[in-house]
């Protein structure tokens, strides 16, 4: 046979930008392992990599689904009573003019979805900066631009509502909310969300509700009790929305992927888009069928792991304030909800420099504040701050020790 040079395959050029900082550090874990060292991972949000269980009835329910031979296609939205049960769960978040729900493989393929059944060649969506790297992967798998609104650190991580107006176009079509935030933290104010309803309206914008961890605030009344999550699309009914939610982080399943969206808003304006979010679901058949048997045992059964988990968060959280608030060259917004802080630091070199050294030094992993997307001449990183209060004292110590020997040394 003749020989034929091989010609090298090269990855489409829109996947140029495409990066996922939280798992692309993982080959610098890798190196030190390799030393025979153990890594702490403070990097990926994954309750059950520590002292977190997923609730044994929600188990028992999709195990009984298999068992009851639940192992085929399920309906392209979803079976039944998952969607009735989602209802049910927009109903408690106080939505009130739900036209739509529908099951997906996770919160990350509703991201997709709803944006590639929205936008266009040319036009463009706002997220946040920083913002859950997710998005900015979908963006640039479509080709569509970038358009990042700065979320303000001084106004505890608030969207900056000038800077949106002013990157608004008239080829805008949607605008984000991740609330609670990931990676900062941080929750939207009642205020806030009202006057990001009243632009959506000016400009005619879709708006997308990033809610999956609305179970998990660390916000406490008197009596002890979580402040309760505000929905987006219940303080604007009228408003066309996408609210995000899934199992993964309120009830510890985060490798079943099952997540959902619930479209509310005007009805004759939504109905052309729904029809198109439709397509896409049937062209992709279905989300996990047997898992969607503990969607309604979870939204309507016992929900008494969330006082334990919630327990763990504040505690957790506090500690990792307090250390923040105590370190040189760290500051922090303290977080209010989920299991994230994005501290600040002051050092000389870039974060990503800051964090491979980390892990190389003191084996412990977070991740750089630029891989999530921040102000241009400051420096962060992430920290996931759902271990144990021993082994965060103890990676929290290695931190300080290492940031005062780089750059402080005696």
């Amino acid at each position: 046979m003749p020989i034929i040079q091989a010609r090298e395959i090269t990855p489409a050029k829109r996947l140029d930008n495409v990066r996922y900082a939280i798992r692309d550090l993982a080959c610098v874990a890798d190196e030190v392992i390799k030393q025979g060292h153990t890594v702490l991972p403070l990097n990926v949000g994954d309750p059950l990599n520590f002292d977190f269980q997923t609730p044994p009835h929600i188990i028992e329910a999709a195990y009984k689904a298999m068992r009851d031979g639940k192992n085929g296609y399920a309906p392209s939205p979803g079976i039944p009573e998952a969607l009735e049960a989602i209802r049910g769960e927009a109903a408690r978040k106080s939505i009130t003019t739900v036209r739509d729900v529908f099951v997906t493989a996770g919160v990350s393929e509703t991201v997709d979805l709803c944006i590639s059944a929205l936008v266009n060649p040319g036009e463009d969506i706002l997220t946040p900066k920083p913002d859950y790297p997710l998005y900015s992967a979908v963006l640039c798998k479509l080709g569509i631009a970038l358009n990042a609104y700065d979320l303000n650190e001084d106004d505890a991580w608030q969207p900056e509502l000038a800077d949106i107006e002013g990157k608004l176009t008239p080829r805008t079509r949607a605008i984000v909310l991740i609330n609670p935030n990931n990676p900062t933290g941080s929750l939207c104010s009642r205020q806030m969300l009202e006057q990001i309803a009243d632009l959506a309206r000016r400009h005619n914008l879709v708006v997308f509700s990033d809610e999956i961890y609305d179970k998990l605030i660390l916000d406490f009344d008197s009596q002890g009790n979580a402040t309760p999550h505000i929905a987006f699309a219940a303080v604007a009914p009228d408003v066309p929305c996408i609210t995000f939610g899934g199992m993964s982080k309120n009830y510890l399943v985060p490798g079943w992927r099952i997540g959902w969206g619930i479209v509310s808003g005007d009805a004759i304006a939504l109905k052309p888009y729904i029809e198109g979010i439709h397509r896409l679901l049937r062209a992709r058949l279905c989300a996990n069928h047997p898992e969607q048997y503990a969607i309604k045992p979870a939204l309507e059964g016992p929900q008494h792991h969330l006082i334990e988990v919630q327990r763990k968060l504040r505690s957790r959280r506090d500690l990792t304030q307090k250390w923040c608030e105590s370190t040189p060259r760290i500051s922090c917004v303290a977080p209010r909800g989920a299991f994230y802080a994005f501290p600040r630091i002051d050092i000389p070199e870039s974060d990503e420099v800051f964090v491979k050294e980390l892990i190389r030094q003191k084996h412990v992993m977070v991740v750089h504040g630029s891989g999530f997307g921040q102000k241009p001449g400051t420096q962060h990183f992430r920290i996931v701050f759902l271990p144990d209060e021993k082994t965060l004292a103890e990676a929290y110590s290695g931190i300080a020790d290492f940031i005062q020997g780089r750059y402080d040394p005696v």
